[in-house]
């Protein structure tokens, strides 16, 4: 049982440092950072899912932060970010 738990935490203490990188959604560029390319995402039915996978894309790519450029579509939605480093 002892040994469960500390696997336990330790996958818990893993898992941490994880979330604290994720991308950033920003109004406008961020005056320190530099643009570092675009991702895109499609194939979504609303604003919140799209806005995830561009946040899980930025975070592929290494972006500290990402700013939506674009979004269009009716039933399916597509959509462009930036990303800065």
């Amino acid at each position: 049982m002892k040994s469960l738990s500390i696997i336990l935490t330790a996958a818990a203490l893993i898992t941490l440092p994880a979330a604290g990188f994720a991308a950033e959604l920003v109004a406008q560029a961020p005056h320190n950072q530099q643009s570092i390319g675009v991702v895109s995402a499609n194939g979504v039915n609303n604003l919140d899912s799209l806005q995830a996978q561009l946040s899980a894309k930025a975070d592929e790519a290494g972006a500290k932060s990402f700013r939506i450029t674009s979004t269009t579509g009716n039933n399916k939605l597509h959509g462009t970010a930036e990303i800065f480093q």
